[in-house]
């Protein structure tokens, strides 16, 4: 199985002036292509850090960090912000949906940066929404939507690019349980249909989900297992 992650001694170091406060410490990590992982940790464990960098929102101090077998550290600004755009999708706690704009145009927003045609952008951002079970909302504004329909907008537009990755930072952070276990589900069946997914969390029941969980502490691995009856 082909490596999507692969991380080599990789530390992120936080400068102030004099002051430098460590994140991550030489934390070393290979994710394959389809696996279904959860990094927990407690707050200031490094593991928001870890989704930044994993993300291409944040580049290393030190180390490597390849993803799909392209050297991070070696690509530009542009480069950087392609990846972002096409290869990695991200799903935040907070939806981060624009207020005035329908789930379709919500969903529409990463392929109108990738300069996709007006007819193109509109198929596709239907056809994802139908994918995560909104296609009869696609013109529904964010505020017509409950908290779990809102998230499953944020995931349709992760997925509208065709992403080989999706980073979910504590996705079900703002939501009931009720919420929470429907956008659960709909990550394992991303899961299921072959998707890399990356989930953030704090939570021992969320990663639960996941088939393999990273513990994460003062910047470091701890632990690293597969959850019981799941493959890595």
């Amino acid at each position: 199985m082909p490596a999507v992650i692969e991380l080599d001694r990789v530390s992120k170091t936080y400068r102030s002036g004099s002051l430098e406060v460590p994140a991550l410490r030489e934390v070393s990590l290979r994710i394959d292509a389809g696996e279904y992982v959860a990094i927990m940790g407690p707050s200031g464990s490094g593991k928001s850090t870890l989704m930044h960098i994993l993300g291409c929102l944040d580049v290393p101090s030190d180390g490597s960090y390849l993803l799909a077998g392209r050297d991070v550290g070696e690509l530009d600004e542009d480069e950087l912000a392609e990846i972002r755009n096409r290869r990695v999708g991200f799903v935040f706690q907070q939806f981060n949906l624009l207020a005035s704009l329908t789930a379709s145009r919500n969903v529409e927003i990463p392929l109108a940066y990738a300069g996709v045609g007006r007819a193109e952008r509109r198929r596709r951002a239907v056809d994802a929404l139908h994918r995560v079970g909104l296609g009869e909302r696609s013109e529904h504004r964010p505020g017509e939507l409950s908290g779990g329909e809102q998230q499953r907008v944020a995931i349709a537009r992760a997925l509208v690019g065709g992403p080989d990755l999706l980073l979910a930072d504590e996705p079900t952070g703002n939501l009931d349980s009720t919420s929470s276990a429907e956008v659960m589900a709909l990550l394992a069946e991303l899961h299921t249909a072959g998707r890399t997914i990356v989930l953030i969390t704090h939570d021992e029941d969320i990663a639960a989900n996941a088939r393999r969980v990273i513990k994460i502490k003062d910047g470091r691995i701890g632990a690293d297992y597969a959850l019981s009856g799941a493959a890595r």
